[in-house]
């Protein structure tokens, strides 16, 4: 049976990851909320199913939010052999996966609910989000940082910031104005030419020499 590990560590099985892709296919349509009974008829499975795979609601949001977060990744290296070019391959390759998924009608959808639940104070399913999502994807970006200064390609004092600085290059304005509706040339040719673009500006701004760039 194909399995697939979630940002926590669980393992889900296939069947459970068409569920959960329910789920964000509902959000979509719906506009966010989704109940267990609308999965339930959608993922042809029984509510049953559902509660004892992930609990209640909650968890079963929580659990898509982790499914969502989870594609995406660093590119692949070689931390013993990190060398500049590979390190610039794989700050791309973040950078274009995580504008791709933030720009995802699917993202769109559950950020959205996620603003709206927080706003009226009804959840902590913004916790949930940035737990396992920004801070998750973080935990999966800093070691590539860390590496990179390891092998004397890149320069910081704070791990953390140094993210914080690459994030708002890749991002930019991009998800505030998806969020609200703004219309962006998001086709993979452009979200590759932002991810290379922010990608050399991270290393004019952390390079020390050894790295390539073209900012």
């Amino acid at each position: 049976m194909t399995t697939s590990t979630d940002p926590a560590g669980e393992e889900l099985t296939a069947r459970q990851q068409a569920v959960l892709d329910a789920v964000l296919a509902l959000m979509v349509e719906q506009g966010g909320d989704v109940t267990m009974t609308a999965v339930a008829r959608r993922a042809s499975c029984s509510k049953e199913s559902l509660y004892k795979w992930f609990g209640d609601r909650d968890g079963l949001l929580t659990a898509t939010i982790r499914w969502q977060a989870s594609k995406v990744r660093a590119g692949n290296y070689d931390r013993q052999r990190l060398d500049a070019l590979a390190l610039r391959d794989s700050l791309i390759r973040f950078a274009a996966n995580w504008l791709s998924v933030i720009s995802s009608p699917t993202s769109i959808a559950l950020n959205r609910f996620a603003i709206a639940r927080a706003g009226a104070g009804e959840s902590n399913l913004g916790a949930i989000m940035l737990g396992n999502g920004r801070f998750a994807i973080g935990e999966r970006l800093k070691p590539v940082l860390d590496a990179g200064r390891e092998a004397g390609l890149i320069t910081f004092a704070d791990t953390e910031t140094a993210f914080r600085t690459f994030l708002g290059l890749v991002g930019r304005d991009v998800q505030i104005r998806v969020l609200l509706g703004d219309t962006l040339d998001l086709s993979p040719a452009a979200v590759e030419a932002d991810a290379a673009r922010a990608t050399d500006q991270f290393l004019a701004l952390y390079g020390t020499g050894r790295a390539p760039g073209r900012a």
